[in-house]
């Protein structure tokens, strides 16, 4: 995707919560472009823009967005329910449901990335098939929204209150070494090497 000046600078793995959220808005834009395909063009001959937009938001479901799911079920949310917290109960009950959210969005995908893959194949969609396309994404686009205000105005902000930086450093670690990356650096650490910097 395009970068557009004045667009705010993602977090890095220094910030993981704010990761998450960065997360979100991607999933967000690559959803469009396929609802925006699907209920305009019906399943019919894609010009070699729309080719790429359908290829590379399938791609982004299909690769990078698992790696977000498992940053919640496998590093905040054990995390957030290890904790001894009065206020934590309400925020369990929804890792629960948000947890349901990620299975069916993940059967969702599997069925829309079939169709998205005959697509750009066959070059059309038979009228069921595109149909069907318009159907999930849609359902999708609607899980989505509701799973993603959750997780943003009534997890997120929890996490990032409650967990302590040894549990954020932790995460950040893990969602890292997901995307290859061995090893971040500390707040602390990587702040004294750009103080370091700066001195030099």
């Amino acid at each position: 995707m395009p970068i557009q000046i004045g667009q705010s600078r993602e977090s890095d793995f220094t910030d993981p919560i704010g990761m998450l959220g960065d997360c979100h808005r991607r999933i967000v834009r690559f959803l469009h472009v396929l609802v925006a395909l699907a209920t305009q063009q019906k399943g019919g001959p894609l010009s070699d823009d729309q080719r790429t937009l359908l290829s590379t938001s399938l791609h982004y479901f299909r690769e990078a967005a698992p790696k977000h799911t498992a940053d919640e079920e496998e590093s905040l949310f054990p995390r957030l329910r290890s904790l001894d917290a009065t206020d934590i109960d309400a925020v369990l009950a929804r890792m629960d449901a948000l947890e349901q959210d990620h299975e069916c969005a993940d059967r969702s995908h599997v069925e829309v990335d079939r169709l998205g893959q005959l697509w750009l194949t066959a070059g059309s969609l038979s009228s069921a098939d595109a149909s069907r396309l318009e159907e999930l994404v849609c359902q999708l686009e609607t899980l989505y929204r509701y799973h993603i205000g959750i997780e943003d105005t009534e997890v997120f902000p929890y996490a990032a209150r409650v967990l302590a930086a040894d549990d954020r450093q932790a995460i950040g670690n893990e969602m890292a070494a997901r995307r290859g990356i061995d090893r971040v650096l500390s707040p602390q650490r990587l702040n004294g090497i750009r103080q370091s910097s700066v001195k030099r």
